[in-house]
């Protein structure tokens, strides 16, 4: 288990039992979160969050952590749909590095692509209508428009939940217990 730092304003220390993966899908404007039990693996769209600066964007997501006992957390890396690094996949790893350092909880990376657009057909079955046509061809369905559907249940926070679904899918499974 790693060492905490005591009493670090960085660090996210609390009483609450950390038991919870916390996804995040990152955006420029927003940020789609989701939770998960660590142990039970089911994935659901938690909030998105509106961008502010760094500062407070940190401080809401270290309340969250504290909040809903997060042990880990997963941020979505937007690779190209050719699988190579692009600007968005460069300021995600910067944001995913400099959430760990400051929330001092474990990060993991996944691929996130195409994730936007299995959320929006997630949603689409779930509300009965359809949020776009068809993507543009010239256009990556990952960074095609995203709306609002049904409030604080948005594209961004489901994709969040698909970018922990698929955590889960990679993570070797562990033992039965006897």
């Amino acid at each position: 288990m790693p060492d905490t730092v005591k009493d670090s304003e960085h660090n996210v220390n609390s009483n609450v039992q950390r038991t919870h993966i916390l996804g995040i899908d990152y955006g420029r404007a927003r940020i789609g979160l989701a939770i998960a039990d660590a142990e039970a693996a089911l994935p659901r769209p938690l909030d998105t969050l509106e961008r502010v600066n760094r500062n407070e964007d940190m401080r809401r997501l270290r309340q969250i952590v504290r909040d809903h006992g997060v042990m880990q957390i997963v941020v979505g890396l937007p690779l190209r749909l050719d699988g190579t690094r692009g600007e968005m996949a460069e300021e995600a790893q910067r944001f995913a590095e400099r959430v760990r350092k400051q929330l001092g909880v474990p990060v993991e990376m996944v691929d996130e692509r195409l994730t936007s657009w299995e959320a929006e057909r997630l949603l689409e079955e779930q509300s009965g209508r359809t949020m776009h046509k068809s993507v543009p061809s010239h256009v990556s369905p990952a960074h095609a428009p995203k709306k609002k559907v049904d409030g604080a249940k948005t594209v961004d926070a489901t994709a969040a939940a698909v970018i922990l679904k698929e955590y889960f899918a990679m993570r070797p499974s562990a033992p039965p217990s006897i």
